[in-house]
């Protein structure tokens, strides 16, 4: 099974969200229902980037880079 690195953007106030999913549309849906403590008050989301990967730890790996990026380079 294929790994992702994921990026979602909230419409309601432009946040980033990054992470892991095996299905990233599935995960999208996750976030927009409200189910995901972290991302339930920035609802709703669009999905912004989609990276696959071999392995979990090159998703991880990635997802850590990923998220020391600032706003104008997810933009």
């Amino acid at each position: 099974m294929t790994v992702c690195t994921y990026l979602i953007k909230s419409e309601k106030d432009g946040s980033f969200y990054t992470g892991i999913a095996f299905d990233p549309v599935k995960r999208l849906k996750v976030h927009n229902r409200g189910w995901s403590k972290a991302t339930s008050r920035k609802k709703p989301f669009r999905l912004v980037y989609v990276r696959y990967h071999k392995d979990y730890s090159e998703a991880r790996r990635h997802e850590t880079w990923l998220k020391k990026k600032n706003r104008a380079y997810k933009n």
